[in-house]
């Protein structure tokens, strides 16, 4: 039984580091719901429902499948169901976060719907790589869980971790592929984290210093990046578990590194729970051994991993022209050309399905191996054709998910394509709206390269001026403002207006609404903003326009004679300037429905309203990023009173 219980732990570790992403996900989603989709809010959820359409429940759930559908019949409209399904999301994830018996499928079920609900009406500011992986994490979890509690290991947990571990691999590959693949010359040179640090949505103040580091440092960064993202996944599926852990070290040193420089939400929190795929019990609680063959055996899988990752760091020296100074710094080039690289991944795609064809029949030996030790000396038919039943269930069931993945893979390189079989495109289409497998890629062409992008929205009540700026919440505006760390919070507005410093208006259509609900005062839309520095709080401005700077940090040497973090130049016209009034603002709100020509849907449901108005009155008067951390905190004292709690019974 010793074989079977290798796991447990470490898939235990892994579902209540999911049910914590879970939390700050629904949580940091929760307080925005007004200002973002609220009736007053920028995207109106209720522009994506029509609660009043006379389709039936099931027409309207197989054309968005959604619990808010069931608006109505709590008595409530699409906005405060948004509210009942964020609260609900929260509270069964802090479940899951506190007790080990709320980590059970049926509860990963509910997170998954409850999230994909929420998505559903997301629109922009739910368009982000982090929200379809929780998705992708949170539909694998429903098959890691065990069905009930209380559970032991199961032969099963070797597979569906597995399938955690091909999905680590794809995401880190990719994004690996996607910066090299795209023929951008920043990365090409190895200067993207000459810019990045700068360039990035919202960095923290850490990333100011790590701007300033020596050229060659980041040169060389950039390289470790390159080699931990192409290199080190493939050591995901090596036999050797030394070996393995040292890649989940790896990982976790990277991302680590990310949330210290850089505002990613809940994003690589979740890459590092995935990391979780890579380790085993004995990880956990190390047993120490007297038999010499086996110290024989950890000596040789020690120099195994040595010589692993020593030809790791050969070919990064070789492929990357790493050469040592007379100054006592490294120099770094990539060796190669495009060509060769785009040659090598040719092979490098096909080469890694194989690899994870491979390790996946392997895997299943092992569990068909480990099921029949499971069934071994019992005589009870029941437990043996259950046990069958259920290998065969989760053999299935990773199988088709590992089979279907294949297709958003093998888009990493165009001649992989057409070697995907017809029928597996034809079953990936039907479930792509489910986001169950999702291709991924971060950082695909660096940014920034002649200063960050911003746009600056101003107010005026005269059409001469004087101009007075809107502060964000955490976006670089005043230049004297210090940067902050808002992770694992996602600040969607504040996103959002990273990605339009990057196009036009035109481009990002949801600014106008933006626009309107300055004009208009809309108290909802401005707690998404800094409300302590908003020039117009008596009242609303009647022109606003928006213009668009580039944003540098101040150098080094400035330190000592300045306090600002950042120096701007104004570069031109963002957008125009608009009234309330404005006949062309006017008629394409009205066409996109977020100005009502008609009432919306009435709330009926007034003690329901009322508590939620309650909660949602309570949770305005604190900072986002502080309600996430105090949740969190206020979990980990409950899991240490508990546990505390039951030592003393014990004694």
């Amino acid at each position: 039984m010793v074989q079977i219980l290798q796991l447990r732990y470490t898939r235990n570790l892994f579902l209540r580091g999911i049910c914590i992403i879970y939390l700050f996900a629904f949580l940091s989603f929760y307080v925005q719901i007004p200002g973002l989709y609220g009736d007053n809010g920028i995207l109106p959820a209720r522009t994506q429902l029509d609660l009043k359409g006379r389709a039936t429940l099931g027409n309207k759930l197989k054309q968005k499948p959604t619990f808010l559908w069931f608006a109505p019949y709590l008595g409530l409209n699409v906005e405060y169901m948004m509210d009942v399904l964020a609260i609900f999301g929260t509270v069964i994830s802090f479940a899951g976060f506190i007790s080990q018996k709320f980590c059970i499928a049926p509860i990963f079920v509910g997170l998954w719907s409850l999230y994909y609900s929420l998505y559903q009406v997301g629109q922009t500011f739910m368009y982000f790589q982090w929200d379809v992986l929780l998705l992708e994490v949170g539909f694998l979890c429903i098959i890691v869980a065990p069905f009930w509690y209380p559970y032991r290991g199961r032969p099963s947990d070797i597979l569906t971790l597995w399938g955690v571990r091909w999905l680590l691999f794809r995401l880190m590959f990719a994004s690996g592929v996607v910066k090299l693949i795209s023929g951008c010359p920043i990365w090409w040179k190895l200067d993207a984290l000459n810019i990045h640090f700068e360039s990035q949505c919202i960095p923290t103040p850490l990333a100011w210093y790590a701007h300033h580091l020596p050229t060659w440092f980041l040169r060389l960064s950039t390289v470790g990046t390159n080699v931990v993202e192409l290199a080190v996944p493939f050591l995901f599926f090596f036999p050797n578990r030394k070996v393995r852990i040292m890649a989940f070290y790896l990982q976790v040193f990277l991302q680590i590194c990310i949330i210290a420089t850089g505002n990613y939400n809940f994003f690589n929190f979740l890459t590092i729970c995935l990391c979780i795929s890579l380790l085993d019990d004995q990880f956990f609680y190390k047993r120490k051994s007297k038999n010499d063959k086996s110290r024989i055996k950890n000596y040789l899988s020690i120099l195994l991993t040595v010589l692993v990752y020593g030809g790791v760091i050969y070919g990064t020296y070789i492929y990357y022209d790493l050469r040592l100074t007379d100054n006592w710094t490294i120099e770094s080039n990539i060796a190669f050309t495009q060509e060769q690289f785009d040659y090598v991944l040719s092979r490098a795609v096909p080469l890694s399905i194989n690899i994870g064809i491979i390790s996946f029949g392997l895997t299943l030996v092992d569990l068909i191996v480990m099921s029949v030790y499971h069934t071994k000396g019992t005589r009870d038919m029941l437990t043996i054709i259950t046990t069958i039943i259920i290998t065969l269930f989760y053999m299935n069931a990773i199988g088709w998910i590992f089979a279907i993945s294949l297709v958003p893979y093998s888009t990493l390189h165009q001649s992989n394509n057409s070697t995907v079989l017809d029928d597996l495109k034809h079953i990936h289409a039907k479930v792509d709206h489910l986001h169950i497998v999702n291709s991924y890629g971060l950082f695909r062409r660096m940014t920034g390269v002649d200063g960050r992008p911003e746009v600056v929205i101003e107010g005026s009540d005269s059409i001469e001026g004087p101009w007075k700026e809107y502060e964000f919440l955490y976006k670089p505006g005043n230049v004297n403002n210090s940067l902050p760390f808002v992770a694992p919070h996602q600040p969607r507005l504040d996103w959002q207006m990273w990605f339009a410093a990057l196009g036009t208006y035109h481009q990002n259509p949801w600014l106008m609404s933006l626009a309107y609900r300055l004009l208009s005062g809309q108290p909802e839309v401005l707690t998404l903003m800094n409300t302590v520095e908003n020039p117009f709080r008596d009242k609303p401005p009647k022109y606003v326009k928006a213009s668009l700077y580039y944003y540098h940090y101040t150098p080094w040497s400035q330190t000592l004679n300045t306090r600002a973090w950042w120096t701007r130049e104004r570069i031109g016209e963002y957008f125009p300037i608009f009234s309330q009034s404005h006949p062309p603002l006017i008629e394409y709100l009205t066409k996109m429905k977020i100005l009502q020509e008609k009432p919306g849907f009435k709330v009926t449901n007034e003690p329901l309203k009322l508590i939620l108005d309650y909660l949602r009155a309570l949770i305005c008067k604190v900072e986002p990023s502080l309600i996430l951390w105090g949740v969190f905190t206020a979990g980990c004292t409950v899991i240490v009173t508990g546990y505390s709690s039951s030592v003393s019974k014990k004694k």
